[in-house]
């Protein structure tokens, strides 16, 4: 019966959030030429609405510890990626307007794809390599001299719960190129709303804020490193179970 009524409760939620996307990306045309902080605003109105919905729906709450640790000061934010949850999340939460490095090819997507391509996003074509990542470089410079800070996922992809994918150094790279200070993010969200899974499960997320690293005098690979090392160590205060469930099976 338990099952049932999350499947009840997880259809409800994607049939209207599927319903409202298409009703918001009209809105999000409307709005375009107002200024961008404006234009933000009402896109990111997409975003409260379904953090709420999750919440009021699929009894999905959140806290957020450490956002003291948020500088008044242009940021890369570097985080944990387990769901689309924090995606979500970060455009509406965040003090100032976010910039994401994504795959290009998102902007394609009908309706979602439509209202993200009207804003001053970072997309990239990773087909195109060392190109790409001037491009980033070039479009991050613009992005933080605008006031917005940007926000990239070092392991690339959504990565189950209780694991750990490769980090990758862009986002650091990035830092250093542009001089300017990383936040990391630990998040849990994959306990609730899992990778690819229909079924949004009721629980509580947890989103912790790790100090500002900055990258004077280290390489990219030191900067990595550090990031790496406090996410994954937040990971498993915020997440104790998922790690020692692991454990257990790998002693196994």
């Amino acid at each position: 019966m338990y099952r049932f009524t999350l499947f009840l409760r997880s259809l409800l939620f994607t049939v209207l959030v599927a319903l409202l996307t298409i009703i918001w990306t009209f809105v999000c045309m409307l709005v375009a030429p107002l200024p961008y902080a404006r234009r933000y605003w009402w896109t990111s109105r997409w975003n409260v609405a379904v953090i709420w919905m999750a919440k009021l729906i699929c009894g999905i709450r959140y806290q957020v510890i450490g956002a003291e640790h948020l500088p008044d000061a242009p940021v890369i934010l570097l985080s944990k990626h387990q769901s689309a949850w924090e995606t979500i999340f970060y455009l509406m939460w965040t003090p100032r307007p976010l910039a994401f490095v994504f795959k290009k090819s998102l902007t394609y997507i009908p309706f979602f794809g439509w209202g993200i391509a009207l804003l001053r996003m970072i997309p990239i074509d990773r087909s195109k390599g060392k190109d790409a990542f001037a491009y980033v470089v070039e479009q991050g410079r613009k992005r933080l001299a605008n006031g917005q800070w940007i926000i990239m996922f070092p392991e690339g992809t959504r990565i189950p719960v209780g694991k750990k994918g490769q980090y990758k150094g862009g986002g650091t790279r990035l830092a250093v190129e542009t001089n300017t200070i990383i936040v990391p993010l630990a998040m849990n969200s994959g306990e609730c709303w899992g990778k690819n899974s229909f079924i949004k499960t009721p629980g509580l997320i947890t989103v912790s804020i790790g100090q500002p690293i900055s990258p004077e005098g280290k390489s990219s690979t030191e900067l990595m490193q550090q990031v790496e090392s406090w996410i994954e160590a937040e990971m498993r205060v915020i997440s104790p179970q998922r790690y020692r469930q692991k454990k257990n099976l790998d002693q196994h």
